[in-house]
């Protein structure tokens, strides 16, 4: 424990919270819906993980899949159909009941959400595949202008370097962590050269060593997506920096926290 803490002490200061709600609030509501995030915050959660791609007339919005099906009431890719009929589906009765009706938010929705309460996000760029570069320089671009001036900016992250790359380019002031579902050959390398602050992996994919590397390099140790107790307080004992969780209700964001 005392080589974990010491590292964390040399590294740079880390704006955002311990405990991520994922999606909003995991899987207690619609993932990615407005309804998502009011219910993680009741649970007390003041950062989300979301998923950001784009309409096919540009407009950023929240949803995981590429294909519709899943979350929605609609068919086929979403990414290449226009907002307007994109905001007309149904993003909850796949849920239940209790959610009939909810929409599909925008990006700069959830914005206004997060800043009217003092919310923070991690936007995970989600491209719909062979828009890689043009998601990531829009997400970035909106993102960059929504937060004008805001105290702590959103965590742009993404599995797709390109989108990194591209968001780089458009708002390198905005901060940078690079996904990672296996570390393939290159991975630490790749996230330097974006400039990066986080590495956002598996969490199984962590042990004392990377976490080493990852704090001597300057950047901080995330991980995805962690439910259950065990794991949790693995990772806590490694010193990673983030927790990104399903269960808003089984974790207490106020609670197991290393701040």
């Amino acid at each position: 424990m005392k080589p974990a803490a010491a590292a964390v002490s040399a590294l740079p200061a880390w704006p955002y919270p311990l405990w991520i709600a994922h999606r909003g609030a995991g899987k207690l509501a619609p993932e990615n819906t407005l309804a998502a995030f009011r219910l993680g915050a009741s649970h007390g959660y003041r950062m989300f993980e979301c998923d950001a791609k784009l309409s096919a007339d540009g407009v950023v919005f929240l949803m995981h899949d590429a294909t519709l099906e899943r979350t929605t009431n609609g068919q086929g890719i979403g990414g290449e159909l226009p907002w307007h009929a994109l905001s007309q589906l149904d993003a909850g009765s796949w849920h239940s009941r209790t959610w009939a009706g909810e929409a599909l938010p925008t990006l700069e929705a959830l914005a206004r959400f997060c800043q009217t309460n003092g919310h923070l996000l991690n936007i995970e760029i989600k491209p719909t595949p062979g828009t890689e570069s043009a998601t990531g320089e829009t997400v970035g671009r909106l993102a960059a202008q929504l937060w004008h001036g805001a105290e702590v900016p959103p965590l742009l992250t993404s599995f797709k370097p390109d989108a990194l790359a591209a968001a780089k380019a458009a708002a390198p002031e905005l901060p940078r962590g690079l996904l990672v579902d296996t570390m393939w050959t290159g991975w630490f390398e790749k996230a330097q050269a974006l400039g990066c602050v986080a590495v956002v992996a598996n969490y199984a994919l962590w042990d004392a060593a990377t976490v080493a590397r990852v704090h001597n390099a300057g950047m901080r140790c995330l991980s995805y997506t962690v439910n259950d107790d065990w794991a949790a307080q693995h990772l806590l004992a490694l010193g990673t920096d983030g927790i990104i969780t399903d269960r808003v209700d089984l974790f207490n964001p106020n609670g197991l926290s290393r701040a």
